[in-house]
């Protein structure tokens, strides 16, 4: 034992190699820790995406190439602790020159766990933008689900149509809403804020919930819209100017009562005519101490009512707009149709009509009393 001991003294540099390339190994094998996490954060990113293979190929060959570095001086380390007990000549000047990449490996350290520390930085910023990049892309789309929702309440003794088409802007401006406002009172809301972006869609939803409120609150849809425009005008941007029209049927007395802020023509046809239902008050926000008033007409079986914001009666076609006797004469054309069907006839016939893609929102909403 003792004579053993004194091989391994007599010849401690074999020791310090062995030392040396463990050292080695570990630094090597950090670095390939890094990058096959990196690896798998790009891989999980790029799932099923074709352009994004070569990255997670890039990746893993890094990785790859860090953690044979790591094996191989493990080996060595391994190899050099058990060459230390030998007394062969032979091995004496090849093993010391493994001192070069050890001397290299443990020099370069720093740079190396720093390109790897980067690299698993960089995809993390890379999952990060990404998520918010998905983020940004779903959010006008739930956004606009909670202003336009695409399913409508089934509610008994009416049929319900509805159709919106987003314009070219990422936020919705025209929102609608129908709900039960008691066991024999519907409400029905349609509006439009003027301009495009993130703060008319904020209006928008402000709009729509606040007129929840009003309309239990007050049963005169008029009496809300005044409520409503002095709200806006006093704590919202008075530059967000809205058109918007509540209409609120009554089963029980067989009538529909409505009111209007500057919004395009409601139209309802009864007794087998048409009738365009025109504003009873101006914008919100247009006049603080602006007033509004409500009509009443009856309500039969059969009878139908069409909602819709300014982008569909304001296709355009040149100088042209598709205005409002073309809603009409659709209407009339076929006023018994399946109430969705006939928001989609109005929205393909003003597609039609559009020399160019509908720039502005457009919302179609068709309440049928059955």
């Amino acid at each position: 034992m003792s004579s053993t001991v004194a091989v391994m003294l007599d010849r401690p540099w074999l020791l310090a190699l062995a030392i040396g390339c463990a050292v080695a190994a570990v630094l090597w094998g950090r670095s390939a820790r890094r990058l096959e996490r990196a690896a798998t954060r790009i891989e999980a990113q790029t799932a099923g995406s074709i352009s994004g293979r070569d990255a997670v190929d890039l990746a893993r060959s890094a990785w790859q190439k860090d953690l044979h570095a790591a094996v191989l001086y493990g080996v060595l380390a391994i190899g050099l602790f058990f060459a230390s007990w030998s007394t062969a000549p032979w091995l004496s000047l090849p093993l010391l020159a493994l001192a070069v990449p050890v001397v290299a490996s443990i020099r370069f350290a720093p740079r190396f766990l720093g390109e790897a520390r980067l690299a698993e930085e960089r995809s993390q910023l890379e999952r990060r933008a990404a998520e918010v990049l998905a983020q940004e892309e779903l959010a006008p789309r739930r956004w606009a689900a909670r202003l336009a929702p695409a399913e409508l309440p089934l509610i008994d003794g009416f049929e319900l149509g509805r159709v919106y088409e987003p314009g070219t802007g990422m936020m919705a401006g025209d929102f609608y809403d129908v709900y039960r406002n008691g066991p024999d009172r519907l409400a029905c809301v349609i509006g439009d804020v003027a301009g495009h972006g993130i703060e008319p869609s904020i209006t928008a939803f402000q709009v729509k919930y606040l007129l929840r409120n009003f309309i239990r609150q007050y049963r005169d849809p008029a009496q809300a819209l005044e409520e409503l425009n002095v709200v806006l005008s006093t704590s919202g941007r008075p530059e967000d100017l809205v058109s918007v029209c509540v209409v609120v049927f009554d089963t029980a007395a067989g009538t529909v009562r409505y009111a209007s802020a500057g919004h395009p023509p409601v139209w309802l046809w009864h007794d087998g005519e048409l009738n365009a239902l025109r504003a009873t008050g101006p914008l919100l926000t247009l006049d603080p101490t602006g007033s509004f008033h409500s009509r009443e007409m009856p309500l039969d079986p059969g009878d139908l009512l069409l909602l819709y914001t300014d982008g569909l009666s304001e296709a355009r076609a040149g100088g042209q707009l598709f205005g409002e006797d073309r809603i009409a004469n659709i209407i009339k054309r076929d006023p018994g149709q399946e109430a969705t069907t006939l928001c989609k006839v109005l929205l393909e016939a003003a597609r039609d009509f559009a020399s160019e893609p509908l720039s502005d929102d457009v919302a179609i909403l068709a309440v049928r009393r059955t």
